[in-house]
């Protein structure tokens, strides 16, 4: 008799960890043999030379398969390798700029959202005010919305403009 592998408490249960009475078995070549007796399905499992795993322990009965459980694990792992590698983590980006910006340099600053929303990422645009600008919050906000307005098509306004400290900060999103 084949000895069985460790299990840990978040995989699927095996061999005689299954506590159903009887379970929904596919065979190890992937046909379906009916609803089984857990006992005869560990035996037929035994005498392939393979375990029986619970697939589905959810169902009603349980659903079984006769395969190699450390080859099984090991294609898990993989798979959830590969969807980490898929995934996209969305960064936040930060552009500063100043109330008196300058043209060129506020289209330099355009050009940067613009390759990050191409990338994926968000924006956060933060408006630095220095000194006596804080009196004039309106051309700080103008700005903004100059950049609101400039990236309409590209990206969505995630949180409207609003005062932190001495600067402005509106995040903006790809769309």
């Amino acid at each position: 008799m084949r000895a069985a592998p460790e299990r840990e408490p978040t995989g699927p249960r095996i061999n005689e960890s299954i506590r159903a009475r009887e379970v929904r078995l596919i065979d190890q070549n992937g046909q379906n043999v009916g609803i089984v007796a857990t006992e005869q399905a560990l035996a037929r499992a035994v005498e392939a030379g393979l375990d029986l795993v619970e697939v589905s322990p959810d169902a009603n009965p349980p659903v079984a398969k006769i395969l190699d459980y450390g080859k099984f694990k090991y294609q898990e792992q993989k798979k959830a390798a590969e969807a980490r590698k898929r995934q996209k983590i969305v960064e936040i980006k930060e552009i500063k700029m100043r109330p008196s910006i300058d043209d060129h340099d506020y289209d330099v600053k355009m050009r940067s959202i613009r390759r990050f929303f191409d990338e994926g990422d968000k924006v956060k645009v933060t408006l630095r005010f220095r000194g006596r600008e804080l009196a004039h919050q309106q051309l700080g906000w103008d700005v903004l919305q100059r950049v609101k307005a400039d990236v309409e098509s590209i990206a969505k306004v995630e949180a409207e403009p609003r005062m932190e400290g001495r600067q402005m900060v509106m995040v903006l999103a790809p769309r």
